[in-house]
């Protein structure tokens, strides 16, 4: 069976044959040219490519035998005229299938072309497919991170509010409870009125995911030294507040995580260092904020695993790292036992 494009023994020996046949007929009639001429056009695709160029040229010569009077030429005048007209039907065919070779390569490469496209379109949309598969993934990962990180803040809003509050309402009525007489008792009973209440509003705003009250009207360091007076007050600790560098004005965040570290500090001091002395300061150094706090207390073992009372104890320090991340900044402590306790917060100093 001939397949134009697959060249084999068949076809090169059926193209030999016609080939053949068309010399012989044009040798006995010149205008059976016209059957030989059908070689122009299927040697390429009849014969192996070494053997397509020597085919042309016998059908060449068939054609100028018959272009020229007939097979054979009868006079040195018509053989020269068969030669011109065989070397210029040569010229032509082995022209034309040169061409002919090189449309077919272009086309080749086209065809391949198109089929790497086809495979390289078929790569990217599958690209985009587990593109799509990794976004939802990432969204998903993003979506639980934030969940936990928002219980993660509530927990520390829920432990700086209403249990710090608590913890001071019970230290005041216990106090309330031992006094010698009515007068020292009921200045107990009304500061832990005053506490309960101030948690009550600290915890209602927390839930509303708005400032600690003490920044609604006043800046941080102002803030600060309230906090640090009413605390000194209550607990009997002599503690001085101090300010640092040039006061800038703060982003509603950064100055909300100060205070509420300074308060977790503080509480800190106030339930397990038995210190004498505290002191917080307040540095305003270029880029960013500093916030110590430092008591003269019992101190504690920093690699010591904390213990998670029911009071919350060492809820605290954890509560501080993880306010301070929020903001990229860091929560240290230095201290050891029987050398006091210093806590420090940095965190970059963003405007409003």
């Amino acid at each position: 069976m001939l397949v134009p494009g697959a060249p084999g023994p068949a076809s090169t020996a059926h193209f030999v044959l016609r080939t053949a046949l068309a010399f012989a007929l044009t040798w006995l009639n010149p205008f059976f040219a016209v059957y030989a001429c059908v070689g122009y056009f299927d040697a390429v695709h009849l014969l192996p490519r070494r053997l397509s160029h020597p085919g042309l040229l016998v059908v060449a010569v068939t054609m100028a035998g018959s272009q020229s009077g007939g097979l054979p030429p009868a006079s040195p005048v018509q053989w020269l005229v068969f030669g011109g007209l065989f070397a210029l039907n040569a010229c032509l065919v082995v022209g034309f299938s040169h061409l002919a070779v090189k449309d077919a390569e272009k086309a080749a490469e086209r065809a391949a072309t198109i089929a790497e496209l086809g495979r390289a379109n078929n790569r990217l949309e599958q690209a985009l497919a587990e593109n799509a598969a990794l976004q939802a993934q990432l969204l998903l990962q993003a979506r639980e991170a934030g969940v936990a990180d928002e219980r993660r803040r509530l927990a520390a809003e829920i432990h700086d509010t209403i249990a710090q509050g608590l913890t001071g309402v019970v230290t005041q009525l216990q106090a309330a409870s031992a006094a010698p007489d009515r007068d020292r008792a009921e200045t107990h009973l009304r500061r832990a009125a005053d506490l309960a209440r101030h948690s009550l509003g600290e915890a209602r705003r927390s839930v509303r995911n708005l400032s600690p009250v003490a920044l609604e009207h006043d800046a941080l360091p102002d803030a600060l030294r309230k906090t640090v007076e009413e605390w000194a007050e209550r607990t009997g600790v002599d503690t001085r507040f101090t300010v640092t560098g040039t006061e800038a004005p703060l982003h509603d965040e950064v100055a909300a995580t100060l205070l509420r570290i300074a308060q977790e500090a503080l509480s800190n001091t106030a339930r397990h260092s038995g210190a004498a002395r505290a002191g917080v300061t307040l540095s305003y150094m270029g880029d960013e904020i500093t916030l110590d706090v430092r008591d003269d207390g019992r101190g504690f073992d920093p690699l010591a695993r904390p213990e998670r009372d029911g009071d919350g104890g060492g809820f605290g320090l954890d509560g501080m790292r993880a306010r301070a991340e929020r903001l990229t900044g860091t929560v240290t402590v230095e201290t050891a036992p029987g050398e006091g306790t210093a806590v420090s917060a940095r965190v970059p100093l963003a405007t409003p």
